[in-house]
């Protein structure tokens, strides 16, 4: 147990590994965590998952059983449940929510999909901000309780991405704008959208050139906490980075927003203090995000992101990908865990076929209310 100088545990951080179930696993990592510390009881909940990628590929994005497990570990407990995600310039997030297969989990459960970047916006001013001094906030994260539901992945840009990540989404679909900043930026947006819980999908995870064309990897593992940083400090860990050499982490922590040091973090669960032998692979820049790399840094900044010619690159953008997933290995690394003899089924039609003599499943409200 790691205790600060007056006895008390600074932070918990749950560690849960999946054995067949994957539900089951979700459920005891957020009750190793005590999840219901941190929800207000019959509060509305927004659940902020990873749409990241339309173009299919697992660890890529949230898995629809961890999901699904979140939405039954508190469905008693809350008042409505949503499930939230925003669009990028080169994702569809209504796409990503069909080909992840989480639309199914929405109707099975009755819990509407919220398009954050088609819904309202609440203008907020920041005192002391490190980047995003004003910044508009969706709507629905002023009026419910965050959970944030992130992917255990490398990123090119920030080393790890997880549960402070995750409120990338939170900022509108132009938001590769602040790429520079990203590091001080993540602290800005998590002031404004700040999670109240986290559930990290840990069981496949993405390594190599990720948050999009990375190497699926099975992790078998749900990691859960009130303290948003702190979980991602040991999701650091966990993965084989330091987390006092990732600046989101330890700039998060600087400004109050949670826990980062390992020492004062205590582990629970069944896989407390697991680290994943080898270590992740980490992400260097496909062609694309090299691309935007070198442009930034160049002349022709302006021209490339501020003018018409940034739809071209758009264009080029998505062609990359799409010859990268259909041409050249997306489709073999998808197939690849689609064949996996736990995971694969949560991808397939019949696993979400109702029961029989069940109520049909309701179609899920896909605008914000």
């Amino acid at each position: 147990m790691a205790l600060n100088e007056v006895g008390v545990v600074d932070a918990r951080v749950s560690v849960a590994r999946v054995r067949g179930n994957v539900r089951r696993a979700v459920r005891d990592a957020m009750e190793a965590a005590q999840w219901r510390r941190f929800i207000t009881p019959g509060a509305d909940v927004a659940l902020k998952v990873n749409l990241g990628w339309d173009l299919f590929v697992p660890g890529s994005i949230t898995s629809p059983w961890v999901v699904e497990g979140v939405i039954e570990t508190i469905r008693e407990y809350v008042g409505q449940v949503f499930v939230v995600e925003s669009d990028q310039v080169l994702v569809s997030s209504e796409r990503a929510l069909r080909n992840s297969y989480i639309d199914r989990v929405c109707r099975k459960h009755n819990v509407p999909f919220v398009n954050m970047s088609k819904g309202r916006f609440a203008h907020v001013k920041l005192d002391g901000a490190l980047a995003l001094h004003e910044m508009d906030v969706p709507e629905i994260l002023h009026h419910t309780e965050l959970i944030t539901i992130p992917v255990m992945k490398t990123h090119n840009k920030t080393t790890i991405t997880g549960s402070i990540k995750n409120q990338w989404g939170c900022l509108d679909k132009l938001r590769h704008n602040f790429h520079p900043v990203v590091n001080e930026a993540l602290v800005d947006i998590n002031r404004a959208a700040r999670p109240r819980f986290a559930v990290l999908d840990a069981t496949v995870s993405m390594e190599g050139d990720a948050p999009k064309s990375g190497r699926p990897r099975v992790t078998d593992l749900v990691m859960a906490s009130g303290d948003f940083v702190a979980l991602e400090a040991v999701q650091a860990k966990v993965m084989g980075f330091d987390p006092a050499a990732i600046p989101h982490i330890q700039n998060c922590a600087r400004h109050g927003l949670g826990v980062a040091d390992l020492s004062r973090i205590e582990q629970a669960g069944d896989g407390a203090g697991a680290t994943l032998s080898p270590a992740f692979v980490p992400a260097g820049h496909n062609l694309v995000s090299y691309l935007e790399l070198v442009l930034r840094r160049s002349w022709l900044r302006r021209a490339a992101f501020d003018t018409p010619l940034f739809d071209l690159c758009r264009a080029g953008a998505i062609l990359y990908y799409l010859a990268w997933y259909y041409l050249v290995k997306g489709r073999s690394i998808r197939d690849s865990i689609l064949a996996h003899p736990v995971y694969g089924a949560q991808w397939r039609d019949e696993a979400w076929l109702p029961e029989p003599g069940a109520a049909p499943m309701r179609a899920s409200n896909t605008r914000n209310r």
